[in-house]
């Protein structure tokens, strides 16, 4: 759990009681509130958001089982445990989680809270789903969003998707994530490319030696040659000191060169050359060293257009072109909105620190409709925005959104389903199962027993299913 939850603990005063208090404080992190009386616990109640209450059975004229049938009423999503003696009572009517007997065992019953609240998270996700899927009747957009319950299967580290396109842009990452050649990435600004390069890196062998970045977007050579293969002292005004330069600083790692399209014709020359003799020859120096990098490049510019043109160095490019993957604008995956807001919400809600339940299943056509420009920079600073302005303990809905997400029109159901896949329900639910086991395998580097357990699936249930969808280690998804 998070230890964030607020505990309400009605009982008389005694060691055990005490004993539990600070037990849920101190080694649990939970929020502990403590009444020794209903009527007290009704001011807390009122006062602050309870999540669980553990009411002591108490006397005739205070009934504890009374008075958590009446929270049921009033306040259905509080989780309630119920210690007592002896009782004959109807205890039906509060439904109580579990029971507590007495002499209480704080211990046990730590446990039993620390039980009480996962459920209760479970059943406020089950809730949320259930929700958008009774107000949404577009059955093949329900099944991306459903993605949602299974993040580890839809995420390449902090990549979230569910779309078919970016199903295989992730496939072909994760394969050049095994080798050792040059990345170009390409793709409109704001569509993640940095993430993308970061996902390589961490799923390849160079994974424990570093990653460095540099943007080289409108930055002269003079730094840029500095800032990528070092400087000795003297060699330009300003030289203080030496400088090792990211190339070396990263030896053994991965630099990724962002922006690459806008360098200079002379500076190609330069990255063309360490290219092709793994060598670096920092400013100023007389002999060149050797190092061992990996290049990741990215471009919101076509380095194909750039070439024809005589813009940019068609050697180079095909240099830097070992794998080239093209990350779509979000406009053209629609289907991986309601995930990435979904991810954004959770994500934004805990840095701020606010309870924000989720997006209603409107406010997501709203966004589905939207063309984002921005991409997903875009998105998430929307949902950045909507997050703090929702209040708490609710979901964000059209109300807060912005003017020009609000003026764009609905899109048909045939234009926000990314589907194609087949005309029915079952086809599109076939479809996208067979890309989430595949994706699970080629993560778990095909090793069935640790893909099963991901996916909650026996190992011969993930046989039947690698067979039933002719599915391969050496042969790449057909989309």
């Amino acid at each position: 759990m998070d230890g964030k939850n607020t505990v309400l603990v009605v009982a008389s005063s005694g060691a055990a009681w005490s004993a539990l208090v600070e037990s849920l404080t101190d080694s649990y992190g939970y929020l502990t509130r403590y009444a020794c009386s209903f009527d007290e616990a009704i001011s807390v109640i009122g006062a602050v958001q309870v999540d669980l209450v553990i009411v002591e059975q108490g006397t005739a004229s205070q009934d504890g089982c009374d008075f958590l049938a009446g929270l049921r009423t009033s306040h259905p999503d509080v989780m309630r445990i119920l210690a007592f003696d002896s009782y004959t009572g109807d205890i039906e009517r509060a439904a109580v989680y579990q029971f507590l007997h007495l002499p209480l065992d704080p211990e046990q019953a730590c446990l039993v809270v620390k039980r009480a609240l996962e459920a209760r998270e479970l059943s406020r996700r089950h809730r949320m789903l259930s929700r958008e899927f009774k107000l949404s009747d577009h059955g093949p957009k329900d099944v991306a969003r459903s993605l949602r319950s299974l993040p580890k299967s839809m995420r390449f580290e902090k990549l979230v998707y569910a779309s078919d396109n970016m199903v295989g842009v992730c496939h072909q990452a994760r394969i050049a994530a095994r080798t050792d050649l040059p990345v170009l990435i390409q793709g409109e600004t704001g569509t993640g490319k940095e993430l993308l390069a970061r996902a390589i890196h961490y799923n390849s062998q160079r994974q424990s030696s570093p990653l460095l970045v540099q943007n080289c977007g409108a930055v002269p050579d003079a730094l840029l040659q500095s800032e990528l293969f070092g400087h000795k002292r003297g060699a330009f005004t300003g030289a203080i000191s030496d400088r090792l330069g990211l190339f070396r600083a990263a030896n053994g790692g991965t630099v990724f060169l962002d922006e690459i399209s806008e360098v200079s014709p002379s500076f190609q020359v330069s990255l063309l050359r360490f290219l092709q003799e793994g060598e670096i020859k920092p400013l100023g120096a007389d002999q060149a060293v050797s190092s061992n990098v990996r290049i990741i490049t990215a471009s919101n510019r076509p380095l194909k257009a750039l070439v024809a043109k005589g813009a940019f160095r068609h050697d180079l490019y095909y240099r830097l072109k070992g794998f080239e993957l093209e990350l779509p604008p979000l406009r053209e995956r629609t289907s991986d909105i309601a995930p990435l807001a979904e991810f954004f919400v959770a994500k934004h809600s805990e840095e701020t620190r606010r309870r924000t339940l989720g997006i209603s299943a409107r406010a997501l056509e709203k966004f589905a409709a939207y063309d984002w420009p921005g991409n997903i920079r875009e998105l998430e600073n929307e949902i950045r925005r909507l997050v703090v302005l929702t209040g708490d303990g609710e979901y964000i809905t059209t109300q807060h959104m912005s003017p020009t997400l609000l003026a764009a029109p609905l899109r048909s159901v045939s234009s926000c389903s990314q589907g194609g896949h087949g005309r029915t329900l079952k086809d599109q639910v076939q479809h996208l199962e067979k890309h989430l086991v595949h994706e699970t395998l080629e993560r778990c580097r095909w090793n069935q027993s640790q893909a099963a357990g991901e996916l909650g699936l026996s190992r011969v249930g993930l046989a039947n299913k690698i067979r039933r969808y002719g599915l391969t280690e050496c042969s790449p998804l057909r989309i």
